[in-house]
């Protein structure tokens, strides 16, 4: 039988990551593709202690159908801590728990944006959010992300040329680059929003990880007006298998977003939501996010030493100050697919090429994603000296 699918999903492909993940079923490949957490950063006996205490005090509750907003305690409880670092206003917005930053990425771009709307994104640009708003046929349009943020010129000329549903960042650590968005920029954004009437989607997952350098104040929390929908993810902090996240904004763009869950899933896993509540308010929450910085930094510096190292001194790469991803670049007159080809095939390596985080796939880049946050060390450091090995045969020294 010949199937006709809907126009939402006929175009869409299989992630690039998922393809190249593939190879890493090899036990000989070392993975630099994957997003994963660092396996040593799970409490785990925290969280089988807390486990153990839902299911023996109240077991209904975990087990049971609850409210599509989510769990009230654990709702009130990332009010009071958001609310502390300006980004939940109690008068203002309202706060829903979603299934991960994705569900609440995709929700807002389904409340926001009708087919053929106009949605901004950085160009490169998470994968994950890229099919999300694909799905809903927006016309999506990739603007040039510099070291320290978005292209502000080429911004605010996509958003002259008619009206701007959506304007999607990730301001801290982003993914693919690992690189941030600088203070004056976060600043200037939130004018040209608020100048084209425009909603911002501040997508936020790392920024507990930062590990170098100081903090920098969310977009939400200098949002005075309605123009930010911020989402927030426990799964880099604690687990991302518990599949919680949640978004804060104005109330009316929160009010259609639970109406849009109701018909998704009804609500996220009771349960790990339970865990998460537990694990905030009987847990050192700021000696837990210490010992993840503290492994974050050491891989992160442990990869870019071994790059310094081994890598054609024609492949330069960002310096990440926290997040999971470091973004390296190849000569522009290279083959980028070809080397990520052979670095997985012939030296056992598996990178994600940047094709994957453009809004076309057809975009020319030359950079590929690296992760430092899933391999071991020791996969690290020979990781890094087999693709330098390539990149010396392919660039020279």
């Amino acid at each position: 039988m010949n199937y006709d699918f809907s126009e939402k999903v006929s175009h869409l492909q299989a992630s690039a990551i998922r393809e190249i993940l593939k190879f890493t079923a090899d036990p000989e490949v070392i993975s630099f593709a994957a997003g994963n957490p660092a396996p040593e950063a799970f409490p785990v006996e925290t969280l089988t202690e807390l486990s153990a205490e839902i299911f023996a005090e109240d077991p209904i509750l975990a087990l049971q159908y609850s409210v599509t907003e989510g769990y009230t305690p654990l709702r009130d409880e990332l009010k009071k801590r958001l609310e502390k670092d300006g980004i939940f206003d109690p008068e203002a917005d309202e706060l829903i728990i979603t299934s991960g930053a994705q569900q609440a990425n995709e929700l807002t771009a389904k409340v926001m944006c009708d087919e053929g709307d106009t949605l901004v994104c950085e160009a490169p640009c998470f994968i994950g959010s890229l099919n999300a708003f694909k799905s809903y046929n927006v016309d999506l349009r990739g603007v040039t992300l510099d070291p320290d943020g978005i292209n502000l010129e080429e911004l605010e000329k996509v958003l002259s040329g008619g009206t701007v549903k959506l304007i999607y960042l990730i301001p801290n650590f982003q993914n693919p680059t690992g690189n941030t968005m600088s203070l004056e920029k976060r600043k200037a954004v939130l004018e040209l929003a608020k100048k084209y009437n425009t909603v911002i989607l501040e997508d936020n997952p790392y920024g507990d990880l930062r590990f170098a350098g100081e903090d920098i104040p969310t977009i939400k929390s200098m949002d005075n007006s309605g123009n930010v929908v911020y989402s927030g993810t426990f799964s880099k902090v604690l687990a991302p298998g518990i599949r919680v996240g949640y978004a804060v904004g104005p109330k009316e763009i929160i009010q259609k977003i639970v109406v849009c869950k109701q018909v998704a899933d009804v609500h996220s896993n009771i349960w790990a939501q339970v865990l998460a509540y537990k694990f905030l308010t009987k847990c050192d929450m700021d000696k837990h996010l210490a010992s993840l910085r503290e492994i974050y930094k050491h891989k992160c510096s442990l990869m870019l030493d071994a790059i310094e190292k081994n890598f054609s001194s024609k492949v330069t790469c960002t310096k990440p100050e926290g997040g999971l991803f470091i973004w390296c670049t190849l000569p522009s007159d290279c083959d980028m697919m070809s080397f990520c080809s052979r670095a997985v095939q012939e030296y056992k390596v598996a990178l994600v090429p940047g094709t994957a985080f453009m809004v076309n796939e057809t975009d020319k880049t030359t950079s590929f994603r690296v992760n430092f946050s899933t391999p071991t060390d020791e996969q690290i450091v020979k990781g890094c000296e087999m693709v330098g090995r390539l990149s010396k045969e392919m660039f020279g020294e």
